[in-house]
């Protein structure tokens, strides 16, 4: 991979108010659906213990062949996907602040993290994904055909007790049918 294709920006380019809005908000994704949406649930998809992107394994300081948990969920308001989320934590953190993550099953990771005052958490990052990105073919399978050209993601580190939990949210079109 180029670094282009590795990049992540701290600010956004070409983007629409509407989307704007939802990619720039630092609160709770999950929160923020909820409150647009009477029928919210999360469908885990994949759960785990691999290795992590490229571009992941910079962040989160993991060598290419180390362990993480990887876990992947849709956001779902009533039977539309709106968000793709991706988490990595690394398998030694496992056994210390994040611990719980691996039993979350259909909870959101939103709860846990925004309602522990301790957790602290990093500037977002965003990216437009197109096709050839992994995170955009993996999204992009709850989504009906014709496929978007582009979808946006965000990413942060969540850190608890020193150690990182990196979490990518990517967009999916029907997010711009809830009211931002």
């Amino acid at each position: 991979m180029t670094a282009q294709q590795l990049a992540w920006y701290s600010a956004l380019t070409s983007v629409s108010p509407r989307e704007r809005r939802w990619l720039q908000d630092s609160g709770s994704l999950t929160r923020r659906i909820q409150e647009r949406c009477d029928n919210f649930r999360v469908q885990p998809v994949f759960q785990s213990l691999t290795t992590a992107h490229q571009d992941e394994c910079a962040i989160m300081r993991l060598q290419p062949d180390e362990l993480a948990m990887i876990r992947e969920v849709y956001l779902f308001c009533h039977q539309t996907p709106v968000v793709f989320a991706h988490s990595v934590v690394a398998r030694k953190d496992l056994r210390g602040a994040w611990r719980g993550l691996s039993g979350l099953g259909n909870k959101s990771l939103g709860t846990v993290l925004f309602t522990n005052p301790k957790i602290k958490r990093t500037p977002l990052q965003f990216k437009k994904l197109n096709a050839s990105h992994v995170l955009f073919k993996r999204a992009s399978r709850k989504l009906a055909a014709p496929f978007p050209a582009q979808l946006w993601a965000r990413r942060s580190l969540f850190t608890l007790h020193g150690q990182s939990i990196l979490v990518t949210e990517v967009f999916l079109p029907a997010i711009l049918d809830l009211a931002s």
